[in-house]
């Protein structure tokens, strides 16, 4: 039983929880036939909204080194839930977990430079997490001047990598206008957030120059609608930009992490400039290809820290003890009882009301 952090699931109908999902409209019953944008389904009539009990909140636990600790019990877990402590009604540690991902990729002028890279990023991305099985789902939004559904939610990875392969960059970037349409237009899979658990991962340097909506109000939508939100940052070189703050505020506040596989493509070259040549001083030999494979092996690797993020989370679900029915955002803190390790996991939630 899967889904992101604080999502309140009713107890007894967590099969049906999809009528629950505040701002995602209607789900169809066969997503997968949904590829083409233009089925997008537009959110109509009231928003239904069910009373829930249990709290359900994935976690990620690594060691000082970034490893995943995958071998830890219900009674290693502490979840505190505005400074309470909680008590745990469900603990898994299943692998392979159902999920549906939404590849936000960007079209703005400041990918050019880079652009085939982040196009065999977003191609990688699709290929690793839609193995083509019905557990595991995805859909395509490009940003530039303006965020666009390009993929609908699809268990089959072609139709996005075709359209990845089609994309070229240009124009601004509207990044938080993406994740609202992420949140609030495209076709649902039966069983969201519960099973599968809904993830966004952004290819981007995280500027947005173009969006209508803020960084707080798509936070909040996201948080809403039990989003987990990972960067793959197309900062490059060891250079960082102000849109660097607002991807790891996005996927910290959300229980991600943001990758960054173009800034340390030198760290393991040591000397090289010392070392006077006539053909001038690289890292790379010239004319070796060794350049392209590094960039290469960084980008692979991201991908592999993202995925195996993904699909290896412990799930903790309790029913809270406060009785309050506000819909006030709660505080979450999960602790490990081990020295010297990295838990991640979603700040907080907003509970459901009536």
């Amino acid at each position: 039983m899967v889904y992101n952090r604080g999502m309140l699931v009713p107890r007894a109908a967590i099969g049906i929880f999809l009528l629950a999902a505040a701002s995602y409209g209607q789900a169809p019953e066969s997503p997968a036939a949904q590829n083409n944008p233009a089925n997008a389904p537009e959110p109509s009539g009231p928003t239904i909204r069910l009373q829930v009990e249990e709290v359900i909140v994935p976690v990620t636990v690594t060691d000082p080194k970034g490893r995943f600790i995958s071998n830890l019990e219900q009674k290693d877990f502490e979840v505190l839930e505005d400074g309470k402590p909680q008590k745990l009604s469900y603990f898994s540690r299943e692998r392979a977990q159902p999920v549906v991902v939404g590849l936000l990729l960007d079209l703005s002028n400041s990918s050019r430079t880079q652009w085939k890279n982040f196009q065999t990023a977003a191609t990688e991305l699709a290929l690793t997490l839609l193995p083509g099985k019905e557990q595991f789902a995805g859909y395509l939004i490009g940003y530039g001047n303006k965020a666009e559904l390009m993929v609908n939610t699809t268990t089959d990875p072609e139709p996005i990598v075709a359209k990845i392969r089609d994309l070229k960059p240009g124009g601004g970037a509207a990044l938080y206008d993406s994740i609202y349409i992420a949140c609030t237009n495209r076709a649902l899979i039966k069983g969201e957030p519960i099973e599968p658990r809904r993830i966004l991962v952004v290819i981007g340097d995280g500027n947005d120059n173009a969006s209508s909506k803020t960084l707080e109000e798509v936070l909040e939508v996201a948080q809403k609608n039990l989003v987990t939100i990972y960067g793959i940052s197309t900062s490059a070189y060891g250079t960082r930009n102000e849109g660097d703050e607002n991807l790891i505020r996005l996927a910290e506040e959300t229980g991600g992490r943001v990758e960054y596989p173009l800034e340390d493509i030198y760290k393991d070259v040591q000397g090289f400039a010392a070392v006077p040549q006539d053909e001038g001083n690289f890292a790379f030999k010239v004319g070796t290809g060794g350049f392209a494979s590094a960039m290469s092996s960084a980008i692979f690797r991201s991908i592999a820290n993202v995925a195996g993020e993904v699909t290896t989370q412990y799930i903790l679900r309790y029913i809270p003890a406060s009785s309050d029915a506000s819909g006030k955002f709660r505080n979450l803190n999960v602790r490990v009882a081990l020295p010297d390790v990295k838990v991640r996991a979603r700040k907080g939630y907003y509970p459901t009301v009536p």
